[in-house]
């Protein structure tokens, strides 16, 4: 519910409103409240998510949650809490970590779950309040990211104008340093050293970042375009992960995505890492830009490296 505007970064650190937008296309992010944990936004998307879907709580037999910021360092994956809070007991739930990518990575699994028959209604949740990992006296990051949810139910169809097409995902372990949140695991145990030194703050070479991304992804979407023999133009909506305007806008051209067909939200909401594609996806739903049958290509890159690209279909109503 709160805003935190480029105005108001500006009394943080040394930046400013124009400085901000240039660089990144951001004018403001939500975050969410002292009180408000991950699993309570996740929750929120989680309920709105199983309403439009038009299903009861106790159908979904399978919860996935992606997250970079959890309720809990270890356990209990902060799906199994959303699980607890939504009242389903005695399903399968567990957490990813993917950052960024996690919600194309979350899909590539419900849509094997799916077609193998393991499973039938699957929810799918990116939830993060990374304010809790977000040093707000580094404005290389601080300027970036912001909170929020977004959830959605796989389930089965023979509709092949509902189905999911393809998803590719993959990763790069070796640009890691990169993008990383350094402490507070196994490497750098929580100690007063740790804190001291902010290793359990978000860390990021942003310009090595902003090249291997744009590279990445643009490789990665001309990849899966090639192999479903489709064009740029075929393509209803261009659904990328919202961290950057520049990082988005380069991609679009290289692609030839139409403005118009590209969703943003990035202004509004920053870098919500897993939460992202979701919410955008979202924001074009409520906006009635998305119809039953449409069909939309979600692209990702995050930390890791990891990234992923699918070939979706709408099949909301």
């Amino acid at each position: 519910s709160q805003i935190l505007s480029n105005s108001d970064l500006k009394k943080m650190v040394d930046t400013s409103d124009e400085w901000i937008e240039k660089r990144t296309g951001i004018k403001e992010r939500r975050i969410a409240s002292a009180e408000e944990a991950t699993s309570d936004l996740g929750v929120k998307a989680a309920l709105i998510a199983i309403e439009r879907a038009g299903i009861d709580a106790k159908e979904i037999d399978l919860i996935i949650c992606a997250t970079l910021s959890p309720d809990h360092l270890c356990m209990p994956s902060t799906a199994c809490v959303i699980a607890g809070k939504l009242g389903i007991n005695d399903v399968m739930a567990f957490d990813i970590s993917a950052a960024c990518s996690g919600f194309v990575y979350m899909l590539s699994m419900a849509k094997a779950y799916i077609e193998s028959g393991m499973k039938k209604n699957i929810l799918l949740i990116g939830a993060e309040k990374i304010s809790s990992v977000v040093d707000y006296t580094d404005r290389g990051t601080c300027i970036l990211f912001g909170d929020g949810a977004g959830a959605a139910i796989i389930g089965a169809t023979e509709d092949k104008n509902e189905a999911i097409l393809d998803i590719h995902a993959s990763a790069d372990g070796r640009y890691g340093d990169l993008l990383i949140t350094p402490g507070c695991g196994s490497k750098f145990p929580c100690s007063q050293e740790t804190l001291d030194n902010k290793l359990n703050f978000i860390k990021m070479q942003g310009n090595d970042v902003y090249k291997i991304a744009v590279k990445t992804l643009t490789n990665d979407v001309i990849d899966i375009l090639e192999k479903n023999n489709l064009e740029s133009s075929q393509i209803d909506h261009f659904i990328p992960h919202q961290a950057n305007f520049r990082i988005i806008e380069a991609v679009r051209a290289k692609l030839n995505f139409p403005i118009e067909k590209t969703v943003l939200t990035v202004a509004k909401y920053g870098n919500t890492s897993a939460a992202s594609i979701p919410m955008a996806m979202n924001d074009a739903y409520e906006e009635g830009r998305i119809k039953r049958g449409d069909l939309m290509l979600l692209d990702t890159f995050g930390g890791g490296f990891t990234w992923a690209s699918a070939l979706v279909r709408f099949g909301g109503k």
